[in-house]
């Protein structure tokens, strides 16, 4: 490993780093976390938020809130997360928490503070795959505690990921969900009702029989009516191929360096309880949930008590309260002639039938027949249902001869993968503008999934065009992202907040910041230019997915990157929450199942949650993709630290089977100090990827931190830093690569923090770039502040770009990307003006601190020298 030593000098409001000096020091990466343990860490606001929403709780705990609403935060469409997010003017309840709600809450500003209640329909990726890092996000807004409900062992996620997924202020708790049991609060109460399966294969049930089902692209292994012995002999395989490493509990602390050396409790979690919940997985529960409003008294009307002549005062309280009074005429006012109507509290229920084999336990079920037509009285008939029912699944006769069952009355939402709304508009924004400096380097998105709105010029209104529009096929109601259903008072569906794109609107705001339109041409000229001198081949070419640090935003997603090596061959760089979906989005429904199918690598660099939480996702998307189309099960290469074992073999038992979606090989046994992988091994994978080399190094940053060359048989080589501080051995790794991708996490002005962190500034990264003599470097993994454009400096030559989402470059387009810098900065001028305040703000706070320190220092030797000549 290395140490560094740097030497900086001020230039204007920017720290340039001169010089970067390699001592070669053998030292263990603990060592190095130790270090930084020290020195000052971020102030937490954790702790005041905590007592502050308390204070508030206990205040509105006493009253029935007065508006309840249900809103769609993912619409379950392929690619996007299924969530239904519970909305009351007191608090907050998420049905199902699928990979990619954290970031969707965040654009539409569905705001997490108030969420104490997570209700998941099945322990499977799609329902659960948002949890970490909704469980984050939540810690961070000073949500003391979550409480979990849904089937056994939900809460063993947090065990299991309590090594990447830090969870030291917010406590996790398990509900009891037994059948015929409840959860009340001021709000609702719910009803928990489990869903058991019956075994299609056993010959018994009515006309059906051992189905496709398991091999549909709808359907989650752990669901499926494959018969035990197919998953048996399918597990066994896996084993096989996994029988020489060791699956053992990994006890590293990812996050040594960045927390305050709080010992962490063993990771262990008991072969009995281990046991449990494979069992659990077995019988592949799914929890429904019954929901009632508690009831509230009608609202007083002032209206009414004006008319009836009630004069302000404690009369008026006393009405509300539901008690008759007597003016000082005689005139006796009943509180039923000027309240509205009581509200007794509708029903409605969140169903999940995610297999055929479920059907008979829905169809029969006695606690959902109350709700039905038959009802003892129209309080308890359903209002509404939601459907997290598969589309498939919802089509089948048994299910719509139980939806016939409701009353006429009754509405139904489905959220499902039915929908075809992936939720986000600020990624259309975003690449609608990027488009125009560029359409190659930053195509238009293949998602046609959202409303889009079209003005047309002769006429004053608005037409929408879309592939989703909200069906009301027998009732039911197939909702788009931010989608209400409003339950009190009750006013149904409304449509005017559904998600619609306006790319015109999005061209239209880029070309109204002052002298882009001006620029287009000239740019598009350098462009033309450039190219005329270039020879373009297809491939290989890099697309990003993901180019922001810890936490996703509106336009930047966590790390991911997907290497097109050829029309055949995919690698995916990193695999962060939303990767699947990423790509998904930009290449949209068809063409991303052969991009998917076609993956035949994923490269995990380090064990840090935005790294890797998106695997089981993209591995499950993968496998459907291949389904879809006809092509054989393959297990993906994995590349990544032999410890990901112990995380993926405990989601395999006692989740959903994966293990036959990959074949690992340990970063560790490709060093290029000396690789451990047998050789004929190598060779096959090297044959499979048409590769000549792959090799790895150590990096700067938590244990088990990798960084990656490839080297492909056609010559190009390209150089992955991951997460890192500048490391000598990455140089060494990547000399003489074509491209570098290296993280560049800070700017320069926050060095001390990069180091708090152990990650680069942008400076520090192209520096690693020039003493490797990379041809090209990209910069990506940008800390969230940067969320359009980092901040540019004289290092920015002619060979270095920055990398956004969505953006695809061809290898031999590499010299095209530094040209776009001017235009850049003039397309976000308003973000990187504000970059540029913050910077210079920065910078005053430092000098006065500096002053200040320096006049205590002088005091102080002034008093000394005081206390010196009066002891003479």
């Amino acid at each position: 490993m290395s140490s560094f030593l740097f030497n900086c000098r001020l230039s204007g409001s920017s720290c340039i780093v001169s010089r970067i000096i390699f001592v070669a020091q053998k030292t263990n990466l603990n060592t190095v976390g130790n270090r930084y343990k020290s020195m000052p860490k971020e102030m937490t606001h954790v702790a005041e938020a905590q007592r502050q929403r308390l204070k508030i709780k206990e205040k509105s705990a006493k009253y029935v809130p007065g508006k309840v609403s249900l809103q769609v935060l993912g619409s379950g469409a392929n690619g996007a997360p299924r969530s239904l997010y519970i909305f009351t003017d007191q608090s907050r309840y998420l049905f199902n928490c699928g990979e990619g709600t954290q970031r969707l809450a965040h654009e539409h500003k569905m705001k997490l503070a108030k969420l104490e209640h997570i209700f998941v329909t099945q322990a499977t990726w799609k329902n659960m795959g948002g949890l970490p890092g909704t469980a984050l996000t939540i810690q961070d807004v000073g949500v003391p505690k979550i409480t979990l409900h849904g089937p056994k062992g939900l809460d063993f996620l947090f065990k299991a990921t309590k090594r990447f997924v830090v969870m030291k202020n917010l406590k996790l708790e398990m509900a009891d969900c037994e059948e015929g049991s409840s959860f009340s609060d001021n709000v609702m109460n719910v009803q928990y009702v489990p869903l058991s399966k019956a075994d299609l294969c056993d010959g018994t049930n009515e006309g059906d029989k051992c189905t496709q089902t398991a091999g549909s692209p709808n359907m989650d292994v752990a669901t499926s009516t494959e018969s035990r012995d197919t998953r048996k002999r399918r597990r066994s395989k896996s084993r096989s191929r996994s029988r020489s490493l060791s699956v053992s509990e990994d006890e590293t602390n990812y996050y040594g360096n960045e927390i305050d050396g709080t010992k962490f409790a063993s990771n262990s979690i008991s072969e009995e309880a281990k046991a449990e919940l494979a069992e659990t997985k077995e019988k592949g529960v799914v929890m429904g949930y019954i929901c009632r409003l508690t009831p509230r008294p009608g609202t007083l009307c002032l209206e009414k008590c004006v008319k009836f002549g009630v004069p302000p005062g404690p009369l008026l309280g006393q009405l509300k309260g539901g008690s008759d009074v007597t003016l000082t005429n005689g005139t006796v006012v009943k509180a039923s002639d000027v309240c509205e109507p009581d509200d007794p509290g509708p029903v409605f229920l969140v169903v999940d039938c995610p297999g055929e084999e479920y059907l008979d336990s829905l169809v029969n079920n006695a606690s959902y027949r109350k709700h039905q037509e038959n009802a003892v009285c129209d309080e308890d008939l359903a209002y509404l249902v939601v459907h997290f029912t598969p589309k498939n699944v919802m089509q089948h006769p048994k299910y719509q001869r139980w939806l016939q069952m409701f009353s006429p009355s009754t509405r139904h939402m489905a959220i499902n993968d039915a929908n075809v709304c992936m939720g986000s508009t600020s990624v259309h924004r975003i690449q609608c503008q990027l488009n125009l400096l560029s359409p190659d380097i930053f195509p238009l998105l293949g998602d046609k999934g959202t409303k889009i709105t079209v003005v047309k010029e002769d006429e004053e209104k608005t037409t929408t065009t879309t592939t989703n529009t909200c069906r009301s096929d027998s009732q039911i109601i197939q909702p788009s992202t931010v989608g209400i259903f409003h339950l009190r008072p009750r006013k149904g569906y409304d449509v005017s907040n559904e998600l619609k794109l306006n790319p015109k609107e999005y061209v239209e705001e880029g070309m109204k910041v002052v002298d882009v339109e001006d620029t287009l041409p000239e740019l598009e000229r350098k462009l033309s230019e450039k190219k005329s001198t270039l020879v373009v081949n297809e491939y290989p070419k890099v697309l990003f997915m993901g180019t922001g640090s810890c936490i996703p935003n509106k336009t930047r997603n966590t790390s991911g990157i997907l290497l097109q090596i050829s029309d055949k061959i995919n690698v995916v760089v990193d695999c962060g929450e939303g990767t699947y979906g990423q790509v998904v989005r930009f290449f949209g429904e068809e063409k991303s199942r052969d991009v998917l199918a076609r993956t035949e690598a994923i490269y995990v660099s380090h064990l840090h949650a935005d790294h890797h939480i998106g695997l089981i996702g993209y591995l499950q998307g993968r496998r459907r993709a291949r389904q879809l189309l006809d092509m054989p099960p393959k297990p993906v290469r994995l590349f990544a630290p032999k410890q990901i074992l112990s995380w993926l073999h405990f989601y395999d038992l006692c989740f959903e089977g994966i293990s036959a979606d990959y074949e690992l090989i340990p970063n560790g046994d490709l060093l290029m100090t000396g690789p451990t992988l047998d050789a004929t091994r190598m060779q096959q994978i090297l044959s499979d990827l048409d590769m000549e080399q792959i090799s790895t190094c150590y990096v700067r940053h938590c244990p088990n931190a990798f960084g990656v060359a490839l080297r492909h048989r056609r010559g190009f080589k390209i150089t992955y830093s991951g997460d890192t501080m500048p490391s000598e051995d990455l140089i060494q790794l990547g000399m003489g690569s074509d491209l570098l991708i290296h993280e560049a996490t800070m700017e320069d002005e926050l060095a001390h923090e990069a180091v708090v962190k152990m990650h680069s500034t942008t400076s520090q990264a192209i520096e690693v770039g020039r003493l490797m003599k990379a041809r090209y470097v990209l910069l990506t993994h940008f800390s969230q502040r940067y969320a359009k454009l980092p901040r540019f400096n004289e290092n920015f030559t002619e060979n270095i770009g920055i990398a956004f989402d969505n953006m695809q470059v061809k290898m031999d387009e590499l010299p095209l990307v530094p040209i776009l810098y001017p235009a850049l900065k003039m397309l976000f001028a308003d973000h990187y003006e504000e970059l540029e305040t913050k910077a210079v703000k920065r910078q005053m706070r430092l000098e006065r601190e500096k002053l200040e320190k320096s006049k205590g220092t002088t005091a102080a030797a002034t008093a000394a020298a005081s206390a010196v000549s009066a002891n003479k």
